[in-house]
């Protein structure tokens, strides 16, 4: 049962805190971004119906009034099973919310409001019962089971600087099934800035964080591995295991990776027939930035997520079903087992200097000029940011210029 202490810590690297506030709570006046992102027009076109998304995460309450009838436990492989649907902390439960959460008696309106989740509880710091660990499956092995369910997309907002092989071969495996793989980049922007895994090994889409105006946020970490970046600051969830009430949240990489998954949910429901491949070029294509395509940011990768950009064109090509988006990044292709969209396997590159990124460069702010939406300010100008450290790190992905 080696991966408890690969795992030892993994949410607190991925949640920032919480702000316990009043119990009348209003979490949906605090979702900012579902009008930003314009999630009202994105919902007359696609609310992710069709599409299923494992929750590797605390486990997941089906009784909270926003999840039911949403949770689909019962497809849960029975070997990883176990208690599947308890949450001891709340955090796996506030990402299904923000994926597919209905809004009901005023709970969470996920991003995907039709969508439906699968929820995997792993062996997390935060689960200290030596027989409850023992039961519970470890992540690798949740991840495996996943990718062998009907399960379209993984969200997985947790991480480690400890690097697992069997959660490697794992992460392989599920993009040889067509799987889409969500995982949080992690909040040590303002430590080390290093991310964890599994968002560094090859087949994750790393996913970064920023804040209501579009800026990076400090606390997300950096490096090779960002892909993607969402809203992930001052986001409603749970406050903890009771269940009682919502508080605002600094979720970071954790609540970013949810969105971010929801938001693939949206655009594969609208096209169906799509692979994973597809799906990720898409949100890559459409991504709002100020540098050039071809040379995705240290702190943003590719851009902030704009679902609305896909699902309102018509003539939008998602190009070859079977090539990898991120082939620069990962290496040479894999070969998919049951499916054409898998992404593509990595090679080990020289280890990585560590560094840490001054808070005006973490925080700051360049206007992007992709859209008209004001949300949508991107962190542009990351070269002149110093290297100031050393340290190891292994890369199983190119090094990126910015």
């Amino acid at each position: 049962m080696r991966a408890v202490g690969a795992v030892v810590g993994a949410l607190a690297a991925m949640s920032v805190g919480f702000a316990p506030s009043a119990a009348a709570y209003d979490a949906q006046s605090q979702q900012w971004y579902l009008d930003a992102m314009q999630a009202d027009q994105m919902w007359k076109i696609s609310t992710g119906k069709g599409v299923k998304i494992a929750v590797i995460d605390t486990g997941v309450n089906a009784q909270v009034p926003s999840l039911k009838g949403q949770v689909l436990a019962s497809e849960v492989p029975a070997s990883v099973a176990y208690h599947s649907t308890q949450d001891y902390s709340g955090h796996g439960t506030t990402m299904a919310e923000l994926i597919a959460g209905t809004g009901a008696s005023g709970g969470i309106k996920g991003l995907a409001p039709d969508a439906k989740v699968l929820p995997f509880r792993i062996q997390l710091a935060e689960l200290k019962d030596k027989a409850e660990l023992k039961k519970t499956p470890e992540p690798a092995e949740a991840i495996r089971a996943a990718a062998d369910s009907d399960a379209d997309i993984l969200s997985m907002s947790f991480g480690s600087e400890t690097i697992d092989p069997d959660q490697e071969a794992a992460l392989k495996y599920a993009a040889s099934k067509g799987k889409l793989l969500m995982v949080a980049a992690g909040n040590e922007g303002v430590k080390s800035g290093h991310i964890g895994y599994p968002a560094a090994y090859p087949y994750a889409v790393g996913v970064g964080s920023v804040d209501e105006r579009g800026t990076v946020s400090k606390s997300s970490s950096y490096g090779n591995y960002v892909d993607l970046a969402a809203p992930g600051i001052d986001i409603p969830g749970w406050c903890d295991a009771t269940f009682k009430s919502y508080c605002t949240r600094d979720g970071g990489t954790s609540s970013a990776t949810a969105i971010a998954s929801g938001a693939a949910a949206l655009i594969w429901s609208a096209h169906p027939d799509w692979t994973a491949n597809q799906v990720l070029r898409s949100m890559i294509d459409t991504a709002s930035r100020t540098w050039k395509k071809d040379d995705p940011s240290k702190y943003l990768g590719y851009g902030i997520i704009r679902p609305r950009k896909v699902l309102e064109d018509a003539n939008y090509s998602a190009g070859a079903a079977n090539q990898d988006p991120l082939l620069k990044e990962n290496g040479s292709p894999a070969k998919t087992e049951t499916s054409p969209s898998a992404s593509a396997s990595g090679s080990s590159q020289p280890s990585q200097e560590a560094s840490e990124v001054p808070a005006e460069a973490a925080g700051s702010e360049a206007k992007s000029s992709s859209d008209s939406n004001t949300l949508w300010i991107a962190l542009g100008a990351v070269a002149a940011v110093i290297v100031i450290g050393g340290g190891g790190f292994a890369v199983m992905r190119a090094r990126r210029s910015q």
